[in-house]
């Protein structure tokens, strides 16, 4: 462990972000640089807690303790590879994960938890800047070809872990680039787009091949798919979008938020095509429908495309301030949070159900939507109830639907496959082995769990490639991840 009496000394801290009014003029990340002296602070934080609780908080099992002692030390590279030994990309997670590790911090019981996701993308970031992360090809080949459909955090996993095992990788991603929603879906704001390069060209050298522009389904069958290769792995995430079937839902000016952010993204990197309209909320009214993680990043991009006002309007009530009796550590909580993007403004509103959008000769000119509450009925279920003479009419040019994807895409290859699906529509198999019903097809990630986080996404990507390779060569030195890793208990 790190200073035993770290935890006395010293209180949670994070970088600072840059100010509002700076962000707001371009589409860089919003954190400063932290200074070492303070990251090891928090590194020494970390208590002798005797049963590491953020282990299992972790979808990865992260080391955490571990590399936390570790930079308190001074030994960057030995934390490096702690880090690296649960998890592919650091970078991403520490950038992008809500942090459900430091939700389970022991420390968190009484105090403020431990700064785990800041520690961690800090010791990535200066492994990659001093030079310390390299390629790690495989020394042997089997000769065994795997197709990995997706290029989001499950496929690269994946695709990583059975190319380090030896195997021959393909990558098939219908976008023009690689990378799924860390390319086209995440603002810039929250991760710049080098870091992912600069991780794909890492991947690219061992091996793995990047095929773009390929719609498998139907540029390769899926026949052809199966033929060609020896496994599949489907990891193309939830891609269909929860829809608001409301009165006025086909007006222009009503659009899903992944119909919108690509765009944006696009537009950062130089590639999107100006002859073709783009949905830019430059001095209109928005209201963003979806108080979650994709509304926060609409919120955003709207607040840098120059949007006069914008509201976002959650269904759920305003969620409590700190943990209550019904999400008891160390249960991640479901707690009001502020994210950089709410930072910058915008009106806030819960319990708002949306019942029409009002329009014009065919475009969007406003909304309708009534306050609610949720009351427990004669059945003892909570119901929606609309507040007496609460309706509002609220003019609006913009409304992004941000309510989540209900399951992936299966008209085409899912289809064609002849995979199983659950109850929810996504493509169905255990955490086990990760097979499908279909003999060398497997699927992890948000195709399989439905809509998740990045880190589950990962988690997943690692665990099927390892089931893969079992497949494949009849046994795997791929390390097991997250829960299923045995964990030392000292």
């Amino acid at each position: 462990m790190a200073d035993p009496k770290g935890f006395l000394k010293f209180g949670r801290e994070l970088p600072s972000r840059r100010s509002v009014e700076e962000r707001k003029k371009d589409w860089l990340e919003v954190y400063l640089e932290f200074p070492k002296d303070k990251l090891r602070n928090q590194a020494a934080r970390c208590m002798d807690c005797g049963i590491p609780f953020c282990h299992q908080g972790c979808p990865l099992g992260n080391i955490i303790p571990d590399w936390n002692d570790l930079v308190y030390r001074g030994r960057g590279k030995e934390a490096l590879a702690e880090l690296h030994a649960t998890n592919n990309f650091p970078e991403f997670t520490g950038k992008l994960c809500p942090a459900p590790c430091e939700a389970a911090c022991v420390l968190g019981i009484n105090q403020d938890p431990v700064t785990i996701k800041r520690i961690e993308e800090t010791i990535i970031m200066q492994a990659w800047e001093e030079g310390w992360v390299h390629p790690e090809p495989a020394e042997t080949q089997t000769g065994k070809t795997v197709a990995v459909v997706g290029s989001g955090p499950a496929g690269l996993a994946a695709a990583q872990q059975l190319s380090r095992a030896g195997h021959s990788v393909t990558v098939f991603e219908r976008d023009d680039k690689i990378g799924g929603l860390l390319r086209y879906g995440i603002p810039d704001f929250k991760m710049e787009k080098w870091v992912l390069d600069r991780r794909l060209a890492q991947m690219e050298a061992e091996g793995v091949v990047f095929r773009t522009s390929v719609n498998v389904g139907v540029d390769i069958t899926a026949q052809e798919l199966q033929a060609q290769f020896d496994a599949v792995v489907l990891a193309g995430g939830s891609t269909i979008p929860r829809d608001l079937p409301v009165p006025g839902r086909e007006l222009d000016g009503v659009e899903f938020a992944m119909d919108y952010l690509p765009q944006q993204n696009r537009k950062v990197a130089g590639i999107w095509d100006d002859s073709k309209p783009q949905i830019n909320a430059e001095g209109k009214k928005v209201v963003i429908i979806g108080g979650g993680d994709t509304g926060a990043d609409c919120l955003g991009t709207a607040h840098r495309q120059g949007a006069t006002e914008i509201y976002q309007f959650e269904i759920m009530p305003k969620p409590p301030t700190e943990r209550d009796s019904t999400m008891p550590w160390p249960n991640y909580p479901m707690i009001y949070r502020v994210t950089s993007a709410h930072e910058e403004g915008g009106n806030r509103e819960f319990a708002v159900n949306t019942k029409e959008f009002i329009g014009e000769n065919g475009s969007l000119t406003g909304l309708r939507a009534v306050r609610i509450e949720f009351k427990v009925g004669e059945d003892g279920r909570r119901k929606m109830v609309e507040v007496p003479d609460s309706e509002f009419v609220l003019e609006v040019d913009l409304v992004l639907l941000a309510m989540g994807f209900v399951h992936p895409q299966q008209e085409g290859l899912l289809n064609d496959l002849g995979v199983n699906y659950d109850d929810r529509g996504n493509v169905k198999a255990d955490t086990k082995d990760y097979a499908t019903n279909v003999e060398g097809i497997y699927v992890c990630g948000d195709m399989r769990r439905g809509q998740s986080l990045i880190v589950w996404a990962i988690a997943e990507g690692r665990e099927c490639a390892r089931s893969v390779d079992t497949y494949l060569t009849g046994s795997s030195e791929l390390p097991l991840a997250g829960a299923n890793r045995p964990v030392a208990l000292v």
